[in-house]
Order: C-alpha cells, then structure tokens, then sequence
C-alpha cells in the first residue's frame, strides 16, 4: 500500500487523483508543507511525498508517471510514439502552466515578504492567457489531450487550470470545458473527499 503524504489544497491532488483512477489502495497522511511529517520524509519539506515500497518519490509529476507506468494505466506504453507525445504534453504543461502558477503563489504567499515582487502578476498572468490559448489550439475538439481516453498529462492540465480559476486567470474556454469534463470524473470526486 501506498503511502501520500500532503492534502487536496495542493499538488498532492494530482497524486490522490491518479491513485483513484487506478484504483490503487493508498493511506493519505494528512501534512502541509514544511510541516514536521512531511521533513521527517523529504529533505525538500514539500509536498506531496509518495512513499513506495521501495522508498520516496517527491514530485507529483514523477509520481503520476510511476503509478500509471507501474501499474499500466492512464498512459501510454514507454518507448512509443503515443508515449512520446503524452511526455510532451506533460513537459510543456508543467513548464509553462505549472511554473507560471507556482511563479505567481512564490510572490503570493511562499516568498519572504520582502522578496515578493507584486508587479509581476499581471505579467504572470498574460503569459498564462498565451498558453491557455496554444494548449486550446492543440486540445481542439477532441476530449482529452490524446484523443478518446485521458492520461496523466489530462490529470495535470485539469489541476493546473483549477489552480489558475482559483488565482483569477483568465482560462480559454476549451481548457475550461476539458477541466469540467475532467473533474466530472468519479476517481476526482472521489480524490476530493479527502478535504
């Protein structure tokens, strides 16, 4: 069994949320970051830690490709074309979406307040709007990111998008109606609970 250190309010979501969509059994222990579990697990003191029976891993994105890759679903087989693809989806998203949101929540709240630059919000948020729109172009008309079934790259635009609504970013409408369909899902539901 799997052990998930962190809560919903932060990327621990993407992790929980793959866990249930694999239907995997897990223990969600309840930790914020910086908090004494969570550094009693990770040098890092972020959040979320997945505990393996082999030992740790620190990052959502590399968890939400372990599970599915380990577990053979949610993804697409490593070395394929498809697999290819799904990776550079999940690249760019948590380089332009990923890091533009945890760029904006570092002047927000997680920076010392004297290293907090309000003036690049906006800037932050422009460039988000720009990607929302390539990602958009990319999503066109088909459900998920690589056609009839979603991956782990669905999973991470859905949260990112989330995220972004919650912050007050302005959302293509595209994106908006993927996240909707993504959230509707009862492994996300599910996941939620946890609050």
């Amino acid at each position: 069994m799997y052990k998930l250190y962190g809560n919903i309010r932060t990327r621990t979501m993407r992790t929980l949320w793959i866990l249930e969509e694999l239907e995997l059994p897990y223990t969600l222990i309840q930790a914020d970051p910086r908090s004494p579990e969570v550094r009693a697990v990770s040098p890092l003191g972020k959040v979320p830690v997945l505990e393996t029976s082999e030992g740790m891993i620190y990052d959502s994105v590399a968890q939400m490709t372990y599970l599915s890759d380990k577990h053979g679903g949610f993804t697409h087989p490593a070395g394929t074309y498809a697999r290819g693809r799904q990776d550079g989806f999940t690249n760019t998203i948590n380089e332009t979406f990923d890091a533009v949101l945890w760029d904006f929540a570092k002047h927000s709240f997680v920076l010392p307040e004297q290293h907090r630059v309000e003036a690049v919000k906006p800037s932050l948020k422009w460039q988000f709007l720009q990607y929302s729109n390539v990602m958009a172009d990319l999503l066109g008309d088909r459900p998920f990111l690589m056609g009839d079934d979603p991956v782990v790259p669905d999973i991470l635009l859905a949260h990112c998008c989330s995220w972004a609504l919650g912050r007050g970013f302005d959302v293509h409408e595209i994106l908006h109606r993927h996240m909707k369909t993504m959230r509707a899902r009862p492994a996300f539901r599910r996941a939620m609970t946890h609050d």
